[in-house]
C-alpha cells in the first residue's frame, strides 16, 4: 500500500496569483503540477499517476480497434514539405536544425510520418483497412500560454490514423472511433457532448469534436435542448427569423444620403429608424494565400459583408476563401481595394475576383444577405451612405456563404424527419475540447503519393482519417465539471486513488493498526488505496483528502473501538457510519456502481 507519509505530496493552502481557471488552481494546490515555463510543466507522483490511468484506459479502447505504434518527437522536414505543411504550420510549429544544418521540427501531430509510413509498406487492398495509434508528446509553439494544462508548449496526446481503400470504408473507421471515444470519455467520468466542427490547418470533409461544458473553456458550442444539435461556434448555423424589409424610396434605386459622423451601426440605426438587421456591415481584411511549389505568400483584399446585427466568423471566412490567416485592412488599404474609409464601407460599385483570392478584392456575401431588399449600406465615401439597396440587382460578389456567428437565441437549424424545422432555441457556452476525430480524405495519400492496388489490379490512392485525444485534457474537464471550494473530485478510474484511509491520531496504536489492516483489505479486494499514517492533526488530513480529487475517504477515529468507521463520499460532500467488516465491500460496490453509471 502507498503511505501518505512516504510520498510527496506538496499541498499547498492557497493557489499562484495568476492561476485563474478552477483546475490550475486545483492542479497546482493538490501538487499533481508544477511549473517550469511558460506552457511547460513538471507531473508529479499524483498527477503522474491519474495521467497514467487515463492513458491505460486510451490503450485499452483503442487496442479493440487498432494497433499502437511509436513514432519519433523530432522530424525531419521533408515529410511536411511534401504534404505542403512546412510553411502551412507558421510560427505554431517548434523548428530547428542539426548540426549539419538540416531542418528539424518538433512533432505537433504524426499525419505526414505515418503516411510514410503507409507510402513505403502499403501495397494492396488486401492490407486495408489499417488503424494505426500512438500516445506521444506533442509540440506546439503557443502564443499565449495559460489556463494550466488547457493552453500549453508540451502535451500528450493519442493520435490514430486510418488507411481505407475507399469512403465507405472511411466512414466505418470514423464511426469505430466515434464509439470508442463516447467509451474512453464516460470511463474517464466526463460529461461531454460531440458536435459538428471546422477540420482547420488538418483539412479533410468532416471533423467532429468531443467537448466538455465549462466557463474554462475557449471554445463556443451551440447547442439545441430539443433536438440534441450541437456544433462549436466555427461550424453552426440556424435558422433566422424574417425581417421586416423597408420601403423604398424615390425611384426605389440606391439614393445618395448624406451621413455625417454616423460611421457606427448603432448611430446608423437610429438615423435611419431602422434595426441594425436592414443595414449592410463591411469587415474589410487581408487575406495571407500561401505559395505553392515555392513561390512567395501573397496578401490580398477581402471585404466581408453581412447584416449589421451579425458578426463576422473568421475560421468561417477562411474557409471560404482559402486563406491561410486574416489581418484587419489598414487605412491606405481600404483606399486601395475599397476607394473609402472605415464606417462608411459598402457594396455598391465594387469591382471584384471571380475566384477568391486573385490579383483584386474577394467580396464574400453572408448567405443572411440574399433574397433581401430595400437595405443602407455604407457609399465608400466619407459621411455617406446609400440607401435602397437590394443585393443581386445592385452590386454582386466573389461568393456567397455562410460566414457569421449564430447567436444565441435563434432557431435550431435541424430538419427533423417530418420535413419541418425543430421548434428549439440555440443556447451558446463555453467548452473544453477533449478529443476531435476528422475524414481526412486525400489531402495527405495523394500529396505524398502513397498508393496501393485495388481488386481490379489498378493503382488508387488510399482515403485517410486522423483522430486525437488529448491526455492531459481529460484530467483537466473532469477537475473543472467536479469542483467545489474545498477541491476535486474524481471518478475512481482516473483518480490517484480510489479511497484515502485517514488515521485520525497516528499516535494511537489501536488506530494506527486499524487503519493499516483496513488499508491492506482494501487493496487485497483490488482497490487503490492511500494511507494517510502523516503525524498531523484530523482536520489538516480532512483538507488534504478533500483537496487532491479521491473520491472515497475512510475516517478511522474514536468509533473504530466500537467496530465502526466513517465513510466519506467527496462528490455530494456527504457520510455515513459503517461497520468495520462491511466498509471493504461497500467501497468496493460503490466503485463499480461509479463505473456502471459511466455509461
Amino acid at each position: 500500500m502507498h503511505r501518505w507519509s512516504k510520498l510527496f505530496v506538496p499541498t499547498l493552502r492557497e493557489a499562484p496569483a495568476d492561476a485563474e481557471v478552477a483546475s490550475h488552481k486545483f492542479l497546482l494546490r493538490a501538487g499533481y503540477i508544477r511549473q517550469l515555463g511558460a506552457g511547460i510543466y513538471n507531473y508529479l507522483f499524483l498527477g503522474q499517476r491519474s495521467l497514467n490511468k487515463i492513458i491505460a484506459i486510451v490503450r485499452e479502447e483503442m487496442d479493440t480497434i487498432g494497433q499502437e505504434f511509436y513514432l519519433p518527437a523530432i522530424l525531419p522536414r521533408e515529410p511536411w514539405e511534401q504534404s505542403g505543411r512546412w510553411t502551412g504550420m507558421g510560427d505554431n510549429m517548434f523548428r530547428l536544425k542539426d548540426r549539419k544544418g538540416a531542418d528539424l521540427c518538433l512533432g505537433m501531430t504524426h499525419e505526414e510520418i505515418m503516411t510514410t509510413i503507409a507510402r513505403s509498406e502499403l501495397r494492396s487492398y488486401k492490407q486495408l483497412p489499417q488503424i494505426w495509434y500512438q500516445i506521444q508528446t506533442k509540440f506546439r509553439d503557443e502564443p499565449r500560454p495559460k489556463s494550466g494544462l488547457l493552453r500549453v508548449r508540451q502535451f500528450t496526446m493519442k493520435d490514430s490514423y486510418s488507411f481505407d481503400i475507399d469512403k465507405a470504408g472511411l466512414d466505418k473507421s470514423f464511426e469505430l472511433h466515434d464509439g470508442i471515444y463516447r467509451r474512453i470519455f464516460s470511463r474517464c467520468g466526463l460529461k461531454f457532448v460531440a458536435v459538428e466542427a471546422d477540420s482547420g490547418a488538418m483539412g479533410g470533409s468532416q471533423s467532429q469534436e468531443f467537448m466538455v461544458y465549462t466557463d474554462a473553456g475557449e471554445d463556443l458550442i451551440a447547442s439545441c435542448p430539443v433536438c440534441g444539435y450541437a456544433a462549436n461556434l466555427e461550424k453552426a448555423t440556424s435558422r433566422l427569423e424574417a425581417v421586416a424589409e423597408m420601403e423604398p424610396t424615390g425611384d426605389g434605386k440606391p439614393e445618395l444620403v448624406h451621413t455625417p459622423g454616423k460611421g457606427a451601426i448603432a448611430d446608423v440605426a437610429e438615423f435611419f429608424k431602422i434595426s441594425a438587421a436592414q443595414d449592410i456591415k463591411c469587415v474589410a481584411y487581408m487575406a495571407l494565400k500561401r505559395g505553392a511549389a515555392g513561390k512567395p505568400d501573397t496578401w490580398h483584399g477581402v471585404a466581408a459583408f453581412l447584416r449589421g446585427d451579425h458578426q463576422v466568423n473568421e475560421t468561417k471566412l477562411l474557409g471560404v476563401v482559402g486563406g491561410a490567416e486574416l489581418r484587419t485592412m489598414q487605412a491606405a488599404e481600404l483606399e486601395q481595394y475599397l476607394k473609402g474609409p472605415a464606417g462608411f464601407l459598402g457594396p455598391v460599385g465594387l469591382v471584384h475576383d471571380t475566384k477568391p483570392l486573385e490579383d483584386g478584392l474577394t467580396v464574400v456575401v453572408d448567405k443572411s444577405l440574399e433574397g433581401r431588399k430595400n437595405l443602407v449600406a455604407g457609399a465608400n465615401k466619407l459621411d455617406y451612405h446609400f440607401r435602397n439597396v437590394t443585393p443581386g440587382r445592385d452590386f454582386t460578389w466573389t461568393v456567397s456563404a455562410d460566414i457569421r456567428s449564430v447567436n444565441e437565441g435563434e432557431g435550431c437549424p435541424r430538419i427533423e424527419a417530418t420535413g419541418s424545422g425543430c421548434v428549439g432555441k440555440l443556447v451558446v457556452g463555453k467548452a473544453v475540447e477533449i478529443g476531435h476525430i476528422f475524414k481526412l480524405g486525400y489531402k495527405y495519400s495523394e500529396s505524398m503519393g502513397a498508393r496501393v492496388l485495388d481488386p481490379n489490379g489498378k493503382e488508387v490512392t488510399p482515403i485517410m482519417g486522423s483522430y486525437g485525444i488529448g491526455i492531459e485534457r481529460i484530467l483537466t474537464a473532469a477537475i473543472e465539471q467536479s469542483n467545489d471550494q474545498h477541491g476535486f473530485w474524481l471518478t475512481g478510474a482516473i483518480a490517484p486513488f480510489a479511497v484515502v484511509v485517514t488515521v485520525t491520531n497516528i499516535g494511537d496504536a489501536v488506530l494506527r493498526e486499524t487503519g493499516e489492516k483496513l488499508a491492506a483489505e482494501l487493496e487485497a479486494a483490488g482497490l487503490d488505496v492511500l494511507l494517510d499514517d502523516r503525524d498531523e492533526r484530523a482536520g489538516v488530513k480532512f483538507k488534504d483528502a478533500d483537496l487532491i480529487g479521491i473520491p472515497y475517504r475512510i475516517n478511522v477515529g474514536k468509533k473504530a473501538a466500537g467496530g465502526q468507521v466513517e465513510l466519506v463520499t467527496r462528490a455530494t460532500a456527504s457520510s455515513v457510519d459503517v461497520a468495520l467488516n462491511e466498509v471493504v465491500a461497500q467501497v468496493k460496490a460503490r466503485t463499480q456502481e461509479d463505473a456502471r453509471h459511466s455509461f
